[in-house]
């Protein structure tokens, strides 16, 4: 292959990049967007496997082999619950990638002389920094998803202090790298940014995990550009560049459905408690499956709010049996969808598409949260802070100024909730106490598929 049809491959790969993300943006053509970044992948590999001076080795042909087993296998095997989790480790990869070629190029560094040598040493530097913060970051965020790291922020005494002297001392031991101090200096960097990613993401609660998230998927399309100048790849620095702004751009616009500052999600430790918590009155009244038939018959409205417990209980087919149930009885049912339901950006919508729940009736929080005071019941399903009153009620609640969907405005609300304990992020739910609300215990699906023959 000649450098003029690598850089057409290129340059087609990055276009078809482009309509990817473009098509993600919606539920329609979200299906369509996939292939376009499937084709655009497989059009980048072979153009830079079959580019002039690269051959195809053994080593090569068994990494492309081993790493597409591999994916497929982890890709089949892996449930919709445990996307958040798989979606933190691959950012890991990319993080270990720019660190692993980095500290290759330094290794190797070629014959380079004046201001090539100082841009790319500037590149090998920052390269290796953000991809090791990315890689160590990611792996705690796993572990937090995964549930083998507590939820709650680990609040150290000075943590920002430490956290700014960890990036002074790595600037100055750039500076001394770039003045030819040795690779030592390199090293010395890696080991404290490795310490920066994994402080960061542990003062960080578990409420806030989505952004979290969203900001490592950031951070590692910055790891990518980095390396694309480093190896001198036009692709790489495209691809790197829309991943790391979009990641970028999502971040900010949870956080400010999170009402939380954009520089708090960079430097770490949000989502803390700000003091007492506000005491909570009354009782968790329960009802069963009899009672939560005859509330659903008697209504004309209802607004379904799913969360994390429905995606653990897999109970997105049988809501969708509930919605199509419901409407074929005439009933207006619509689905709210908080920006940060589940653990992962449109985890939910992406749930509910699964389900073949009409992309018509789900709706963000924005243009359904008014409608809930004209509602006769909201029925939660496995979500905790997204509908906590306490954002609005209690000033030293960890999630306080959150906007969250405001089903208590509801006649009636129901909780389909596995037990009376709090959330993923440990925080008490005084919706669970409120005299219009029902707590319908149980696992999602299990509950749901007995409520089924009785709606007539």
């Amino acid at each position: 292959m000649t450098f003029g049809l690598q850089t057409a491959a290129y340059i087609a790969a990055s276009v078809l990049f482009i309509l990817a993300l473009g098509g993600l943006s919606g539920q329609e053509s979200a299906k369509r967007a996939v292939w376009y970044g499937i084709v655009g992948m497989a059009i980048a590999i072979i153009a830079t496997v079959a580019a002039p001076g690269v051959g195809l080795s053994t080593w090569l042909i068994g990494a492309l082999v081993i790493g597409a087993v591999l994916g497929a296998a982890v890709a089949s095997r892996v449930e919709m619950t445990g996307m958040p989790q798989l979606v933190a480790m691959l950012h890991s990869f990319v993080g270990l990638a720019a660190v692993l070629i980095g500290i290759n190029s330094d290794l190797a560094p070629g014959d380079l002389a004046g201001a090539e040598r100082i841009i790319h040493e500037a590149e090998i530097f920052l390269g290796v920094f953000i991809g090791a913060v990315t890689f160590t970051g990611s792996i705690i965020a796993y572990g937090k998803l995964a549930g083998r790291i507590g939820g709650k922020a680990l609040i150290l005494p000075g943590r920002h202090v430490w956290n700014v002297a960890m990036v002074l001392a790595s600037l100055v031991l750039m500076a001394l790298y770039m003045q030819g101090a040795g690779s030592w200096t390199l090293y010395a960097m890696t080991l404290i940014a490795f310490v920066l990613g994994a402080h960061l993401v542990m003062a960080i609660g578990g409420a806030d995990m989505p952004v979290v998230v969203s900001m490592l998927n950031s951070y590692s399309g910055w790891a990518a550009a980095a390396t694309g100048f480093l190896l001198g790849n036009d692709l790489l620095i495209v691809t790197g560049a829309l991943v790391g702004s979009s990641g970028a751009i999502l971040s900010y616009i949870m956080c400010r459905a999170m009402n939380r500052q954009f520089l708090s999600v960079i430097l770490g430790g949000f989502g803390a408690a700000k003091g007492p918590a506000m005491e909570i009155t009354g009782e968790m009244v329960a009802i069963d499956t009899e009672g939560v038939a005859a509330v659903l018959n008697d209504a004309d409205s209802v607004i379904i709010i799913p969360g994390y417990g429905m995606a653990v209980a897999q109970a997105q087919q049988s809501v969708s049996e509930l919605t199509r149930k419901l409407r074929a009885k005439g009933k207006n049912v619509r689905f709210a969808i908080h920006p940060v339901a589940g653990r992962l950006p449109g985890h939910m919508n992406v749930l509910l598409a699964e389900a073949k729940v009409p992309y018509d009736i789900v709706l963000e929080m924005d243009e359904i949260n008014e409608d809930f005071p004209q509602t006769d019941v909201a029925i939660v399903i496995g979500s905790n802070d997204i509908v906590n009153p306490a954002a609005q009620e209690d000033p030293n609640s960890p999630i306080a100024g959150m906007p969250v969907l405001e089903c208590w405005k509801a006649k009636m609300v129901i909780v389909s909730k596995r037990g009376s304990g709090t959330g993923y992020s440990g925080i008490e739910n005084p919706l669970f106490y409120k005299e219009n609300c029902r707590m319908f215990y149980g696992d999602a699906k299990k509950s749901l598929d007995a409520l089924l023959p009785l709606i007539a």
